[in-house]
């Protein structure tokens, strides 16, 4: 059932317009007593989530029982990041994710269905979890508020893997990051019918009917003056939703180019990225694009460790950014990485394979750290006085000396490829 559908490449929603949009379809909903919303972490805060949030909360004041950031392996959101993101929504009603222990299992997607959907790629069942609380929280209405864009692990973010994933538990989150790694990102992205995506698809259908959930769906692109926009909202409880989404994010968050980049300047807003496992966005939305040979430049003032968890970070320093092959064998091999499938998939994510060269400049990790995980180093002041992001502009630029660089304010917001790599 779709509640609201609209947006286009050129479309920028008013603060009212969402407000009437948003507003209109809780309407057609009927009274609810007990509401839960599962709104996206601070890593997404440029979703517009945030404001959505804030209007579900003016729109049932007491109805709303629980707010659960869907954060996944990520860490837990701070006040600081609340208030910045989530507005007057009270910190009461703010509840944590506990990906290893807070969950419930709904049900198992057979191993010959993801067998099938992976073409044999990978051969084992995959539970469809959930935390504990939305799972048996006895909600009569839960909202999974997101932003469909092109992602790494599925394809297209947004929909049922908020709740799957981002609210899910340790097992299905290793297993489907896993499965996309295995099967490949590159033919993943941009695309809202994958293996991953089939396999969450299942266990909506299968397991979560009973579920009360309403997704509501934003398209978030750049206008002409560089502010963000809200391109599409889509509101409705079905894969039909989701699909208009996708759609419109294909034309305002995909930019294709004719030629490789040979070199591309990056810029983390320390806000934001604090980590690699958060930062390698800078990666996997521009490996597309990148020629053979390129280099990729990392502006990364805010990251100080790699991992968001202090296990999975260990993980990372021990193996690093070792290629698919390596990667693979140690998943086989070692226990500690086959028991943490999900940071084996993020190290494939962050190789290039020797395609083309990854800098890093960070501001508190060390050039040996730097060096110990596969990855170039350089000093983050020097490289910020060349590239000043205060100066560069999304896309082409070229430096005083004639220098050509592509820069990218912001990975999170899209997906570069080059004409012929994404079909």
């Amino acid at each position: 059932m779709i509640l609201f559908s609209q947006g286009s490449s050129n479309t920028e929603f008013t603060a009212p317009e969402m407000r009437n949009a948003l507003f209109g379809s809780l309407d057609q909903l009927g009274e609810r007593s007990r509401v839960a919303a599962v709104p996206p972490d601070f890593t997404r805060c440029h979703s517009q989530s945030g404001p959505l949030m804030e209007l579900v909360w003016q729109y049932y004041g007491k109805k709303l029982a629980d707010v659960l950031p869907a954060t996944g392996t990520h860490r837990p959101m701070s006040r600081m990041e609340m208030e910045t993101m989530f507005g007057r929504v009270p910190e009461s009603l703010f509840r944590v994710h506990d990906f290893r222990h807070g969950t419930s299992t709904l049900g198992e997607v057979p191993a010959r269905y993801v067998r099938e959907v992976s073409g044999g790629i990978v051969d084992f069942s995959i539970p469809i979890q959930l935390n504990r609380l939305l799972a048996e929280g006895k909600h009569d209405l839960i909202l999974s508020i997101g932003q469909v864009v092109p992602h790494e692990v599925i394809g297209m973010a947004g929909f049922n893997k908020n709740l799957f994933v981002g609210a899910g538990g340790s097992e299905a989150i290793d297993r489907t990051h896993f499965l996309g790694a295995a099967y490949g990102m590159e033919r993943m992205m941009g695309r809202a019918d994958t293996p991953v995506r089939k396999v969450l698809n299942y266990g909506s259908e299968h397991f979560a009917g009973r579920l009360p959930v309403v997704y509501v769906l934003t398209v978030v692109g750049r206008n002409n003056e560089g502010n963000l926009a809200v391109r599409g909202l889509f509101i409705g409880d079905d894969t039909e939703c989701f699909r208009r989404a996708a759609e419109l994010s294909l034309s305002v968050n995909v930019q294709i180019l004719e030629a490789p980049i040979k070199k591309a300047v990056v810029w983390l807003d320390p806000s934001e990225f604090k980590s690699t496992w958060l930062g390698n966005k800078s990666i996997y939305r521009t490996r597309m694009a990148m020629a053979d040979g390129g280099d990729l430049v990392i502006l990364a003032p805010g990251v100080e460790r790699f991992g968001e968890d202090a296990a999975i970070d260990a993980l990372i320093r021990n193996y690093g950014y070792s290629g698919t092959p390596a990667v693979l064998e140690a998943a086989r091999t070692q226990a500690d990485l086959r028991g943490s499938l999900t940071t084996a998939a993020h190290l494939i994510h962050g190789s290039s394979e020797g395609r083309f060269r990854i800098t890093y400049c960070p501001g508190a990790v060390s050039q040996k750290e730097i060096e110990g995980v596969g990855y170039r180093y350089e000093d983050l002041g020097p490289m910020l006085e060349r590239y000043d992001p205060a100066v560069l502009k999304d896309g082409f630029n070229t430096m005083a000396d004639g220098e050509e660089i592509y820069y990218i304010s912001n990975p999170a917001l899209g997906l570069w490829a080059c004409r012929g790599r994404l079909e």
